[in-house]
Protein backbone atom coordinates (compact mmCIF):
# COMPACT_ATOMS: atom_id res chain seq x y z
CA UNK A 1 0.00 0.00 0.00
CA UNK A 2 2.77 2.56 1.00
CA UNK A 3 4.63 1.18 -2.13
CA UNK A 4 1.90 2.06 -4.39
CA UNK A 5 0.89 5.61 -2.64
CA UNK A 6 4.77 6.07 -3.32
CA UNK A 7 4.28 5.43 -6.54
CA UNK A 8 1.62 7.28 -7.72
CA UNK A 9 3.21 10.19 -5.63
CA UNK A 10 6.46 9.99 -7.58
CA UNK A 11 4.00 10.45 -10.29
CA UNK A 12 1.97 13.68 -9.29
CA UNK A 13 5.60 14.85 -8.95
CA UNK A 14 6.71 13.81 -12.41
CA UNK A 15 3.28 15.45 -14.11
CA UNK A 16 3.83 18.87 -12.28
CA UNK A 17 7.31 19.31 -13.31
CA UNK A 18 6.72 18.59 -16.77
CA UNK A 19 3.54 21.00 -16.50
CA UNK A 20 5.64 23.81 -14.83
CA UNK A 21 8.88 23.18 -18.06
CA UNK A 22 5.73 23.03 -20.93
CA UNK A 23 4.70 26.58 -19.23
CA UNK A 24 8.04 27.90 -18.87
CA UNK A 25 10.02 27.26 -22.08
CA UNK A 26 8.05 29.46 -23.83
CA UNK A 27 8.40 32.34 -22.01
CA UNK A 28 11.79 31.65 -21.36
CA UNK A 29 12.20 31.55 -25.00
CA UNK A 30 9.70 35.06 -25.85
CA UNK A 31 11.60 36.33 -23.01
CA UNK A 32 15.16 36.11 -24.60
CA UNK A 33 13.96 36.18 -28.07
CA UNK A 34 13.01 40.20 -26.90
CA UNK A 35 16.49 41.19 -26.04
CA UNK A 36 17.88 39.69 -29.47
CA UNK A 37 18.75 41.36 -32.32
CA UNK A 38 17.42 39.80 -35.52
CA UNK A 39 20.67 38.23 -36.77
CA UNK A 40 20.97 36.79 -32.81
CA UNK A 41 17.35 35.21 -33.99
CA UNK A 42 18.14 34.19 -37.48
CA UNK A 43 21.39 32.33 -36.05
CA UNK A 44 19.80 30.83 -32.75
CA UNK A 45 22.50 32.07 -30.29
CA UNK A 46 22.12 31.04 -26.89
CA UNK A 47 24.78 33.77 -25.42
CA UNK A 48 23.93 37.18 -26.94
CA UNK A 49 24.46 40.41 -25.86
CA UNK A 50 21.21 41.72 -25.08
CA UNK A 51 19.58 44.72 -26.59
CA UNK A 52 16.64 47.00 -25.46
CA UNK A 53 15.97 48.50 -29.13
CA UNK A 54 13.18 45.90 -29.97
CA UNK A 55 11.66 47.56 -26.44
CA UNK A 56 12.40 50.76 -27.78
CA UNK A 57 10.79 49.68 -30.87
CA UNK A 58 7.27 48.84 -30.13
CA UNK A 59 7.07 51.57 -27.50
CA UNK A 60 8.50 54.89 -28.44
CA UNK A 61 8.80 53.47 -32.75
CA UNK A 62 7.43 56.37 -35.36
CA UNK A 63 5.64 53.24 -36.85
CA UNK A 64 4.57 51.55 -33.64
CA UNK A 65 0.73 51.40 -32.75
CA UNK A 66 1.88 49.36 -29.34
CA UNK A 67 0.96 52.01 -27.68
CA UNK A 68 -2.74 53.29 -28.44
CA UNK A 69 -3.47 49.44 -28.59
CA UNK A 70 -2.35 49.14 -24.84
CA UNK A 71 -4.72 52.49 -24.09
CA UNK A 72 -7.66 50.48 -25.74
CA UNK A 73 -7.28 47.36 -24.07
CA UNK A 74 -6.93 49.05 -20.85
CA UNK A 75 -10.10 51.40 -21.62
CA UNK A 76 -11.88 48.31 -22.54
CA UNK A 77 -10.83 45.84 -20.10
CA UNK A 78 -11.54 48.41 -17.42
CA UNK A 79 -15.10 49.27 -18.09
CA UNK A 80 -16.17 45.88 -19.23
CA UNK A 81 -15.08 44.01 -15.93
CA UNK A 82 -16.77 47.56 -13.84
CA UNK A 83 -19.86 46.67 -16.08
CA UNK A 84 -20.04 43.23 -15.99
CA UNK A 85 -19.04 43.63 -11.66
CA UNK A 86 -22.26 45.76 -11.48
CA UNK A 87 -24.33 43.95 -13.24
CA UNK A 88 -23.50 40.60 -11.95
CA UNK A 89 -24.01 41.01 -8.21
CA UNK A 90 -27.13 42.42 -8.72
CA UNK A 91 -28.76 39.61 -10.97
CA UNK A 92 -26.23 36.96 -8.67
CA UNK A 93 -28.37 38.32 -5.55
CA UNK A 94 -31.95 38.11 -7.06
CA UNK A 95 -31.34 34.99 -8.35
CA UNK A 96 -30.20 33.77 -5.11
CA UNK A 97 -32.21 35.41 -2.88
CA UNK A 98 -35.59 35.77 -4.79
CA UNK A 99 -37.80 32.71 -3.73
CA UNK A 100 -39.63 33.20 -7.13
CA UNK A 101 -36.66 33.30 -9.36
CA UNK A 102 -35.37 29.60 -8.37
CA UNK A 103 -36.50 28.31 -11.85
CA UNK A 104 -35.36 31.10 -13.48
CA UNK A 105 -32.25 31.12 -11.33
CA UNK A 106 -32.16 27.08 -12.74
CA UNK A 107 -32.79 28.62 -16.42
CA UNK A 108 -29.73 30.73 -16.24
CA UNK A 109 -27.45 28.18 -14.83
CA UNK A 110 -28.14 25.98 -17.80
CA UNK A 111 -28.30 29.02 -20.70
CA UNK A 112 -24.46 29.59 -18.73
CA UNK A 113 -23.34 26.06 -19.50
CA UNK A 114 -24.41 26.33 -22.90
CA UNK A 115 -23.08 29.71 -23.70
CA UNK A 116 -19.71 28.81 -22.20
CA UNK A 117 -19.82 25.49 -24.87
CA UNK A 118 -20.77 27.28 -28.05
CA UNK A 119 -17.30 28.52 -29.90
CA UNK A 120 -17.25 32.19 -29.76
CA UNK A 121 -16.51 32.32 -33.23
CA UNK A 122 -20.18 30.94 -34.07
CA UNK A 123 -21.42 34.85 -32.36
CA UNK A 124 -18.63 36.81 -34.37
CA UNK A 125 -20.76 36.84 -37.44
CA UNK A 126 -24.21 38.23 -36.02
CA UNK A 127 -22.17 40.61 -34.06
CA UNK A 128 -20.55 42.29 -37.10
CA UNK A 129 -23.82 42.78 -38.48
CA UNK A 130 -25.28 44.20 -35.51
CA UNK A 131 -22.59 46.56 -35.13
CA UNK A 132 -22.36 47.14 -38.51
CA UNK A 133 -26.36 48.33 -38.19
CA UNK A 134 -25.99 50.10 -35.49
CA UNK A 135 -22.94 52.15 -36.53
CA UNK A 136 -20.82 50.91 -33.59
CA UNK A 137 -18.16 48.64 -35.82
CA UNK A 138 -14.78 49.68 -35.17
CA UNK A 139 -15.48 51.58 -31.58
CA UNK A 140 -14.29 50.53 -28.33
CA UNK A 141 -17.72 50.32 -27.54
CA UNK A 142 -18.83 47.51 -29.24
CA UNK A 143 -15.82 45.61 -27.65
CA UNK A 144 -17.18 46.62 -24.12
CA UNK A 145 -20.50 45.24 -25.05
CA UNK A 146 -19.14 41.86 -26.46
CA UNK A 147 -16.76 41.34 -23.58
CA UNK A 148 -19.87 41.95 -21.11
CA UNK A 149 -21.81 39.18 -22.15
CA UNK A 150 -19.49 37.18 -22.75
CA UNK A 151 -18.26 37.57 -18.75
CA UNK A 152 -21.64 38.31 -17.32
CA UNK A 153 -22.92 34.52 -17.22
CA UNK A 154 -19.53 33.40 -15.34
CA UNK A 155 -19.50 36.08 -13.24
CA UNK A 156 -22.80 35.77 -11.84
CA UNK A 157 -22.38 32.04 -11.90
CA UNK A 158 -19.35 32.71 -8.99
CA UNK A 159 -21.05 35.25 -7.24
CA UNK A 160 -24.44 32.97 -6.73
CA UNK A 161 -22.05 30.83 -4.64
CA UNK A 162 -20.64 33.83 -2.39
CA UNK A 163 -23.83 34.97 -1.83
CA UNK A 164 -25.44 31.48 -0.80
CA UNK A 165 -22.38 31.27 1.73
CA UNK A 166 -23.74 34.34 3.43
CA UNK A 167 -25.94 33.51 6.33
CA UNK A 168 -29.59 34.46 5.57
CA UNK A 169 -29.86 35.20 9.78
CA UNK A 170 -28.23 38.14 9.13
CA UNK A 171 -30.44 39.71 6.66
CA UNK A 172 -33.19 39.17 8.26
CA UNK A 173 -31.62 41.04 11.30
CA UNK A 174 -31.09 43.72 9.47
CA UNK A 175 -34.11 44.03 7.94
CA UNK A 176 -35.78 43.85 11.60
CA UNK A 177 -33.60 47.07 12.24
CA UNK A 178 -35.45 48.58 9.41
CA UNK A 179 -32.99 48.15 6.26
CA UNK A 180 -34.85 48.78 3.07
CA UNK A 181 -33.94 45.61 0.92
CA UNK A 182 -31.11 47.82 -0.98
CA UNK A 183 -29.45 48.70 2.28
CA UNK A 184 -29.26 44.86 3.27
CA UNK A 185 -27.90 44.51 0.22
CA UNK A 186 -25.39 47.75 0.55
CA UNK A 187 -24.55 46.96 3.94
CA UNK A 188 -24.86 43.21 5.14
CA UNK A 189 -24.31 40.90 1.65
CA UNK A 190 -22.10 43.39 -0.43
CA UNK A 191 -19.24 43.74 2.38
CA UNK A 192 -19.13 39.92 2.70
CA UNK A 193 -18.81 38.71 -1.12
CA UNK A 194 -15.74 41.06 -1.35
CA UNK A 195 -13.19 38.51 -1.90
CA UNK A 196 -15.54 37.27 -4.79
CA UNK A 197 -15.80 39.99 -6.53
CA UNK A 198 -12.49 40.97 -6.79
CA UNK A 199 -12.32 36.97 -8.02
CA UNK A 200 -14.56 37.30 -10.50
CA UNK A 201 -12.80 41.24 -11.58
CA UNK A 202 -9.59 39.37 -11.71
CA UNK A 203 -10.90 37.04 -14.35
CA UNK A 204 -13.17 39.17 -16.34
CA UNK A 205 -10.30 41.38 -16.80
CA UNK A 206 -7.55 38.61 -17.80
CA UNK A 207 -10.36 37.32 -20.03
CA UNK A 208 -10.87 40.86 -21.81
CA UNK A 209 -7.43 41.35 -21.98
CA UNK A 210 -6.39 38.74 -23.96
CA UNK A 211 -9.43 37.88 -26.20
CA UNK A 212 -8.69 38.07 -29.79
CA UNK A 213 -11.54 36.46 -32.16
CA UNK A 214 -14.04 39.65 -31.47
CA UNK A 215 -11.64 42.14 -31.74
CA UNK A 216 -10.16 40.80 -34.78
CA UNK A 217 -13.59 40.77 -36.35
CA UNK A 218 -15.06 43.93 -34.63
CA UNK A 219 -12.15 46.08 -34.64
CA UNK A 220 -9.72 47.71 -37.26
CA UNK A 221 -6.39 49.87 -36.67
CA UNK A 222 -8.30 52.24 -34.63
CA UNK A 223 -9.90 50.09 -32.01
CA UNK A 224 -7.23 47.72 -32.06
CA UNK A 225 -6.35 46.43 -28.86
CA UNK A 226 -2.74 44.76 -27.71
CA UNK A 227 -3.62 40.82 -29.09
CA UNK A 228 -4.24 42.27 -32.71
CA UNK A 229 -1.46 44.12 -32.24
CA UNK A 230 1.15 41.52 -31.63
CA UNK A 231 -0.26 39.65 -34.52
CA UNK A 232 0.48 42.87 -36.87
CA UNK A 233 4.01 41.86 -36.54
CA UNK A 234 3.56 38.91 -38.87
CA UNK A 235 3.44 40.00 -42.24
CA UNK A 236 2.50 38.06 -45.25
CA UNK A 237 6.78 38.36 -45.90
CA UNK A 238 8.26 39.34 -42.94
CA UNK A 239 7.75 38.29 -39.33
CA UNK A 240 9.51 40.58 -37.11
CA UNK A 241 10.53 38.17 -34.30
CA UNK A 242 11.99 40.56 -32.06
CA UNK A 243 9.67 43.58 -31.88
CA UNK A 244 7.00 41.14 -31.51
CA UNK A 245 8.22 38.85 -28.61
CA UNK A 246 8.74 42.35 -26.94
CA UNK A 247 5.41 43.55 -27.43
CA UNK A 248 4.32 40.30 -26.01
CA UNK A 249 5.98 40.31 -23.02
CA UNK A 250 4.40 43.88 -22.47
CA UNK A 251 1.60 42.49 -22.91
CA UNK A 252 1.99 39.72 -20.37
CA UNK A 253 3.10 42.48 -17.71
CA UNK A 254 -0.55 43.13 -16.43
CA UNK A 255 -2.22 40.16 -16.61
CA UNK A 256 0.55 38.53 -14.94
CA UNK A 257 0.70 40.82 -12.10
CA UNK A 258 -2.79 40.71 -11.92
CA UNK A 259 -3.23 37.14 -11.92
CA UNK A 260 0.01 37.10 -8.80
CA UNK A 261 -1.72 39.88 -6.20
CA UNK A 262 -5.49 38.38 -7.10
CA UNK A 263 -4.85 34.83 -6.86
CA UNK A 264 -5.53 33.97 -3.51
CA UNK A 265 -9.06 35.70 -4.35
CA UNK A 266 -9.49 33.68 -7.84
CA UNK A 267 -8.17 30.08 -5.63
CA UNK A 268 -10.89 30.93 -2.81
CA UNK A 269 -13.92 31.59 -5.52
CA UNK A 270 -13.46 28.70 -7.82
CA UNK A 271 -12.65 26.23 -5.24
CA UNK A 272 -15.18 28.03 -2.35
CA UNK A 273 -17.62 30.11 -3.15
CA UNK A 274 -18.87 28.31 -6.39
CA UNK A 275 -18.04 24.79 -5.66
CA UNK A 276 -19.56 23.47 -2.54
Amino acid sequence: MLELKGRSLGLGYMLLALSVIFTLVPFLYILATSFKTEISIATGEILFDPTLANYQQVLFGRRSNLPRNLFNSVTVAAISTLITLVVGILAAYVLERQKYSRLISRLFLGWTLVFHVMPTLTLVGPWYLLFHWLGLYNTLTALVLVHVVLNLPLTVWLLMGFIRDVPIELEDAARVDGCSPFQVFRKVVLPLVVPGLIAAGVLAFVFSWNEFSVALTLASRAAATVPIGIAQFAQQFEIQNGPMAAASMIAILPALLLMIFGQRFVTQGLTGGAVK
